[in-house]
């Protein structure tokens, strides 16, 4: 089956984490223009759209898949969602190696699999880089992020040794107000209430959800683009300079100060990723030609808050 890999090529599209930031955002561009997309639900399929899984126990309903071009995989246990318990870092390890292997073996066993899975992964694989910048070169960090996203990456082997094009989509914090990290700043913001982290020094890789969009529908439609790809726009910025923009753009005080000891007090293990710094850059995108609509923090800072 020839596929196309011209961005205008109606395609049918499956997508797992429908229900997220991303995924929902996802499924409504590719649907604006025209494309097919199923969702992969936890639950039998009650609609035309809908196709069975359950990643817990490694099943999906290849037979939903049949015909699909491209796969692109977010679903996964939110990472700032809940205190790291031993119990819960468990879920969220779980949650990303098992859910990539079920969908990896799933398209692997298909006769005619897609063109490419994009699988979403994170900037957590980097661990803390300083000030140190770093593109898709770098190896992996130390920590339980980084031996996640090590674990969470190897689990679509399958797919790849089907002849499958797969994109390790390494997503840094998206800018939007409907979720994630910065769904909690905005209110927080808005009240007067915002402020640095801890010294503020510490590097913050950002992306504006619009540009996220945007990269991964770059990804299905170019066929060179293979392997880990930062999604995170060119100019990482400060803590300090993220709460400059923040206060900037929503006309609002930013001066309070959380100190390091209150966020490991607040967050526990997480607060290390919070107050870790990641200087991280979108080498691979640009190579291949991605123009960002948002390439500042204050765009991106701009857009979500329309």
């Amino acid at each position: 089956m020839q596929h196309s890999s011209r961005p205008s090529a109606r395609r049918r599209v499956a997508v797992t984490g429908t229900t997220g930031l991303i995924g929902s955002a996802l499924v409504r561009s590719l649907r604006a223009d025209g494309h097919d997309v199923l969702r992969l639900v936890r639950r039998p399929a009650a609609a035309a759209d809908e196709v069975e899984w359950d990643p817990a126990r490694l099943y999906v309903d290849a037979a939903g898949l049949v015909g699909v071009d491209a796969v692109v995989h977010l679903a996964g246990a939110g990472v700032g969602e809940r205190r790291w318990t031993e119990a819960y870092k468990k879920e969220i390890r779980d949650s990303r190696v098992r859910g990539t292997r079920a969908v990896a073996e799933a398209l692997a066993s298909l006769a005619d699999p897609p063109e490419v899975l994009v699988c979403g992964t994170a900037l957590g694989y980097y661990g803390d880089t300083g000030s140190r910048a770093v593109d898709e070169g770098a190896p992996a960090g130390e920590g339980f992020l980084p031996s996640v996203c090590v674990e969470w990456e190897a689990a679509a082997a399958p797919a790849e040794a089907a002849g499958i094009r797969v994109a390790y989509a390494r997503t840094g914090l998206v800018v939007a107000r409907e979720g994630g990290a910065w769904g909690r700043l905005f209110p927080l913001f808005r009240a007067g209430l915002g402020g640095r982290m801890g010294d503020g020094r510490q590097y913050w890789s950002f992306i504006a959800l619009h540009d996220e969009v945007a990269a991964l529908r770059h990804l299905i439609d170019t066929p060179s683009v293979a392997g880990p790809v930062n999604l995170t726009a060119p100019e990482p910025v400060t803590n300090r300079e993220v709460t400059a923009a923040m206060g900037r753009v929503l006309r609002r005080p930013a001066f309070f100060h959380v100190p390091a000891a209150a966020l490991r007090l607040a967050l526990g293990e997480f607060a290390q990723d919070v107050l870790g710094s990641q200087r991280v850059l979108p080498g691979r995108l640009l190579e291949s030609g991605f123009d960002f609509a948002f390439p500042t923090i204050e765009e991106s800072v701009r857009a979500a808050a329309r």
